[in-house]
């Protein structure tokens, strides 16, 4: 939904069909699912709960969520198919919000949520509340009994966190700002109920950014206390070379447990991965870089360029290859960089542009030799592909700096003299 689009009541979003890009229909809109912020901040909207065919609830966040207008939900495709489980953070819009008495901020007065607004932000993918419809009960003597009107979110109380509450929910919205580095940090030093308190309260995407900068230990540690499916949920959301990292330091049964309860093609992916030695290219990469096919255009690249949750190393650069155009994918023709697509017209076609003077990373290519083409060739990613000539993945700085460094690197202090954060 574009920026400076409509705002939407929820009330009539209840029921409302979804579809997949293609026009099949996933399900029905059940409910919303936000999570309230401290003081009067809007609240976030985390996504929808859809009952699918087989009327099963599931939970679609709105990052896969791009239209809701004309009486439906338009989804990216991808949907997890496993049961929705409320959070001790979350609200359920239509079921919790609605019919709510609150507080009109400046008056003090009494009133019965009728509506609440939705409003995507602009530039941006997120979505929020921003307005609430109430009806009065008996006001002062020019109001009459039933009124409605449409207020700020911030001009009601009765919904939102306490400045000073108690419990996790607080301290989730104290750390929403902080970078995933940052908030692994703070979680790092907390104690281990607290953590465990903390981790339990981050939506799936949030835990999983923060699980991969955070020491091993504590992964294991915050992996171990989640319920199984929660832990596969987050598995599912984390790149899959740290996922398949993380699961490497655990037990075997415990490794096979998690596994199965991932989706197929995500616990497909992982264990590929699983299957390198740790320490070269194969054992680096991440298996989900930007893989186009020859008749792909400069425009096309841009577009995957630009998704907004792509690493900023694997956006540096696209592969062209021939279908299948998932790793491991037909032949590697070659990769493009991010500067030659933003010098050629739109419609030029990525084929025409591909560098294939350099040599790609067998996957067996050891840890000092990745490093060595890394700074011979001034790269901050590089493709690895397989005997066949199939692209199997990327390998990205971050990931060989990472090997580079003390295993302890992530337990020291982030903030020392000369190191800020922001």
């Amino acid at each position: 939904m574009a920026a400076g689009a409509p705002r939407i009541f929820v009330s009539h979003l209840a029921g409302v069909p979804v579809f997949d890009p293609v026009g099949d229909q996933v399900g029905r809109v059940s409910d919303l699912v936000a999570m309230l912020r401290v003081g009067r901040r809007p609240p976030r909207l985390l996504g929808m709960v859809v009952e699918v065919l087989s009327r099963r609830r599931v939970f679609v966040p709105m990052t896969r969520i791009t239209g809701v207008e004309s009486g439906q939900v338009i989804t990216t495709g991808v949907v997890n198919m496993r049961r929705f489980v409320q959070r001790p953070t979350e609200r359920l819009v239509l079921g919790e919000l609605l019919d709510r008495r609150v507080t009109l901020v400046e008056t003090n007065e009494e009133v019965t949520v009728l509506d609440v607004a939705i409003q995507q932000l602009p530039a941006r993918r997120d979505w929020e509340i921003d307005k609430v419809f109430v009806r009065r009960g008996k006001g002062g003597a020019l109001r009459r009994k039933g009124e409605a009107i449409t207020v700020d979110w911030s001009a009601v109380t009765g919904f939102s966190l306490e400045e000073h509450g108690q419990g996790a929910e607080s301290l989730v919205a104290t750390f929403e700002k902080l970078r995933p580095a940052d908030l692994a940090n703070a979680l790092h030093h907390l104690s281990p109920k607290r953590r465990a308190e903390v981790a339990a309260a981050l939506d799936d995407d949030r835990l999983a950014d923060v699980l991969e900068e955070l020491p091993e230990d504590d992964q294991i540690e915050i992996l171990g206390k989640l319920k199984e499916e929660r832990a596969a949920d987050v598995l599912e959301a984390m790149d899959p070379d740290d996922a398949a990292d993380l699961l490497n330091e655990l037990p075997e049964d415990e490794k096979e447990r998690l596994l199965t309860l991932m989706q197929p093609d995500d616990a497909a992916d992982v264990r590929r991965l699983m299957s390198y030695e740790e320490r070269t290219a194969g054992g680096l990469m991440n298996s989900e870089p930007i893989v186009l096919r020859p008749d792909a255009t400069v425009a096309d690249a841009l577009a995957r360029v630009r998704q907004q949750d792509l690493p900023p190393a694997l956006a540096a650069q696209v592969y062209v290859c021939r279908p299948p155009d998932e790793t491991p994918t037909g032949k590697y023709l070659g990769t493009v960089h991010f500067q030659r697509l933003l010098r050629d017209p739109p419609f030029t076609l990525v084929s025409s542009l591909v560098d294939s003077d350099l040599p790609p990373l067998g996957p067996d290519t050891p840890l000092p030799a990745v490093t060595s083409y890394f700074a011979a060739y001034n790269l901050v990613a590089a493709p690895v592909v397989d005997e066949s000539g199939s692209l199997l993945g990327a390998v990205t700085v971050d990931d060989v700096l990472d090997h580079l460094l003390p295993d302890d690197w992530r337990e020291t202090e982030f903030h020392e003299e000369g190191v800020h954060g922001g």
